[in-house]
């Protein structure tokens, strides 16, 4: 190929160049692929590099795609800057004029509305990379280097790439070789302006944004019972039944307790949620859905209702952001720590008050190590307000056992530190007592919790009945339409009068059906309380315990009230026996200090064991009889461990035997004779080594101990043990034991040969 047509192919003549491609001072490349050449073809080569004006195309870039990238930031750009659009399109003419042909001449522009900040989510990016490094790309062409990456990560792998394959670069400005230094150096400027741009201008504008906030005039959309005014501000919803139905939710959610207990209200009575979708073809008109969990979180979170505006309340987190994914890495703070919080900028459905005892419900309900959670269906009462006096950890709750027994127990520390649980008491009756010391702080209130009781009963059912006469009146408002497009259609007109028809008749069917049911539920629930209805809440309301234990209060019942009255219980067990000291933390900062007695494992543990041993025997001294003697024990207040609350005669019978000196046991002559040097009867070892003997029997059988059978009175088992196997068993016996799967060591649990022994025990 002659210098001249080399010049043709390589593009036009230097009139139909853009004026900076013109004026480009860029070095040329001089390398070579290897291979490639031959002597004579460099010196050609070198001719058509003086004659061409793209001294650094080459003809192996000829022989490979050029790829013309194309993107736009967001689709507002693609709808709006269309010249942007149109000169990133006309890059593939000029790959044309420089000798590419058309069929060679890749346009990507699968990234249009995508930012350019990460490679994530841009699959035409992703498609160049491949490309590339597939050894198919000659030339990448790009209105400016900012449309392919303003991120230095993915914009230097690019390079990286062009490098390592000789793919040239081009924008308005110029043509680029990555292996050349000073190109690499100029193109990694660009690279780092683009980035520096992008944060510029990421910052220029969240700054006016948050100047806007500031001043408490950046709206979105406007939430559940409010919508935006003609002046862009936020007021109540015109539709008083979506005003009702969001007072409504903030008054009984303190009743309720619970966001569950809310939703199940709201669920039972039939309340539907007032919703002004934010697009679609219904847009800004109410629409009624059934109420759920995330909806009813988000409007008892929301400041508004209190009056106050806020912003930044939604961070990003880059932790968190999945790639592909542009709404995820959202972290949602608290009102308190929001960017902007500007209290009485709207008007307000609740106090700031009653807001934040909100929030502080809502916070404590939370299932955490911080906070008691919500009432649960358990029969706890005090579960979430117990503590630890040792610890002050939380105790847990559990349940076990054939009766489903309640117990309280302090096993944090055993839960992440494997520690010895701290202390456990029974559940009921320490329930019992607190709930002795809670009706005795009820009891001089009963008269005003009566009174209390009837305006809160009739005020709740005035809210419901209020709903219901809304709903009506808006169904009756819906027929009233649906008749009068029946009546203005023409007669003869049956394709439209048809359906209009249709739609009446669903406007009558439904009004009905609302009003058959609230029918039924002014039967249930009429507006005010009937007289017998009034006597039997002034009736309940001064018998509290009554009330209390009443079969229609639930375990949720008590909870609630124990938490209204009680902050938190401390508990702690003297020197794990049965007495056991509580500290009750009052509402208000009242604080009282009882002492209780639980429920123990055994005589072991109770403090007065010596006393009453000694009481025991004065009485049996003096000629009283078991049944006498356990009737003087409980006049005198004694009590018996576990859950046992009075002793009987068999339960005295077992007790004296047990703390009664064992009887040992004289042994025959034929006895001795029958047993070889170091061996035991299986009871005397027993009694020697104060463990029980069917103990001393699951050794022999796993094994942890030599025995042999010998035929003596029936048969007898002799165990062989010399001093050393006596402390290796006395050791075996005290060792503690761990979790239950571990094993006990294998020096304790191994005999030693009888050969190896050179001390004689006798028996």
């Amino acid at each position: 190929m002659s210098p001249v047509e080399l010049s043709k192919r390589n593009g036009p003549s230097d009139d139909t160049l853009h004026p900076q491609d013109r004026t480009s001072g860029l070095p040329a490349c001089t390398g070579a692929r290897p291979g490639k050449e031959t002597g004579a073809s460099v010196a050609g080569q070198m001719l058509a590099t003086r004659s061409s004006p793209w001294p650094k195309l080459k003809p192996w870039h000829l022989s490979r795609r050029a790829i013309v990238y194309v993107r736009q930031s967001s689709p507002q750009q693609v709808q709006e800057h269309r010249e942007s659009t149109a000169r990133q399109y006309a890059l593939a003419d000029r790959a044309a004029a420089m000798g590419w042909p058309r069929q060679q001449v890749l346009v990507i522009d699968e990234d249009q509305g995508q930012s350019g900040d990460s490679i994530a989510g841009r699959e035409g990016f992703q498609r160049l990379l491949v490309e590339v490094g597939l050894d198919r790309v000659g030339i990448i062409f790009g209105l400016e280097m900012s449309r392919l990456a303003r991120s230095c990560k993915d914009w230097h792998q690019l390079l990286e790439l062009c490098a390592i394959f000789r793919t040239l670069l081009a924008d308005q400005d110029g043509l680029y070789d990555p292996t050349d230094f000073n190109d690499r150096l100029l193109l990694g400027l660009k690279g780092t302006m683009s980035e520096a741009e992008l944060h510029i201008l990421k910052g220029r504008m969240y700054q006016g944004k948050l100047n806007k906030a500031r001043r408490g005039e950046l709206h979105n959309h406007a939430p559940i019972g409010y919508v935006r005014l003609p002046g862009g501000e936020f007021g109540f919803d015109p539709d008083e039944q979506a005003q009702s139905v969001v007072r409504l939710i903030f008054t009984e959610f303190p009743r309720q307790g619970s966001l569950h207990g809310l939703l199940r209200y709201l669920v039972h009575h039939g309340v539907r949620m007032p919703v002004r979708p934010h697009y679609g073809p219904n847009r800004g008109q109410l629409e009624w859905r059934r109420p759920n969990r995330e909806t009813l979180q988000n409007l008892l979170h929301h400041p508004i209702y209190a009056g106050a505006y806020r912003f930044g309340h939604r961070a990003v987190d880059p932790r968190k952001k999945i790639a592909g994914r542009r709404s995820t890495g959202r972290t949602i703070h608290n009102h308190e720590d929001c960017t902007v919080l500007l209290r009485d900028r709207f008007p307000a459905y609740i106090t700031w008050d009653e807001f934040e005892a909100n929030q502080t419900r809502l916070e404590q309900n939370r299932a955490r190590a911080l906070s008691p959670g919500a009432p649960r269906q358990g029969v706890s009462l005090l579960g979430g307000l117990l503590h630890c006096g040792r610890c002050s950890q939380r105790l847990l709750v559990q349940y076990g056992g054939r009766a489903n027994r309640l117990r309280y127990q302090c096993s944090r520390g055993a839960i992440e530190y494997a520690e010895p649980i701290c202390l456990g008491v029974s559940g009921r009756e320490l329930d019992e007592f607190v709930s002795q010391r809670v009706l005795a702080v009820l009891e001089p209130a009963a008269l005003e919790l009566s009174l209390a009781s009837l305006d809160d009963l009739e005020a709740e059912r005035a809210r419901l009945d209020q709903q219901w006469r809304q709903r009506l009146e808006r169904v009756r408002q819906q027929v009233d339409r649906a008749a009068r497009q029946y009546q203005a259609v023409e007669p003869e007109n049956r394709l439209v009068a048809r359906t209009l028809e249709r739609q009446w008749e669903e406007s009558l069917l439904e009004q009905q059906r609302l009003a058959d049911e609230y029918d039924a539920f002014q039967r249930q629930q009429p507006a005010r309380l009937s007289e017998e209805e009034r006597t039997l809440v002034r009736q309940l309301a001064s018998d509290i315990p009554a009330l209390w234990h009443a079969p229609d209060t639930t375990p949720q019942d008590r909870q609630q009230i124990v938490r209204l009255l009680l902050d938190r219980v401390d508990v702690n067990v003297e020197d794990n026996s049965e007495r056991i000291e509580l500290t009750l933390h009052w509402a208000g900062g009242f604080i009282s200090r009882h002492r209780h007695t639980r429920a123990v494992s055994g005589y072991d543990q109770l403090s007065n064991r010596d006393q009453l041993l000694a009481r025991i025997d004065a009485l049996r001294a003096a000629g009283h009889t078991l049944a006498q003697v356990a009737e003087q024990l409980n006049r005198e207040g004694f009590r018996p461990p576990k859950r046992r609350r009075d002793f009987n005669a068999s339960m005295l019978t077992r007790l004296i035997a047990k703390a009664s000196p064992p009887k040992v046991r004289p042994l025959a002559m034929t006895d001795r004779s029958a047993l070889r040097a170091c061996e035991w009867w299986l009871s005397d070892l027993a009694r020697h080594l104060n463990m029980p003997t069917a103990t001393l029997h699951r050794w022999r059988r796993v094994g942890w101990i030599r025995a042999r059978k010998v035929n003596v009175a029936g048969g007898r088992w002799a165990l062989w043990a010399d001093d050393t196997e006596l402390d290796r068993l006395r050791r075996l016996r005290v060792h503690p034991r761990g979790w239950s799967d571990e094993p006990f060591p294998t020096e304790l649990t191994t005999p030693k040969l009888q050969a190896q022994s050179s001390t004689t025990t006798g028996s």
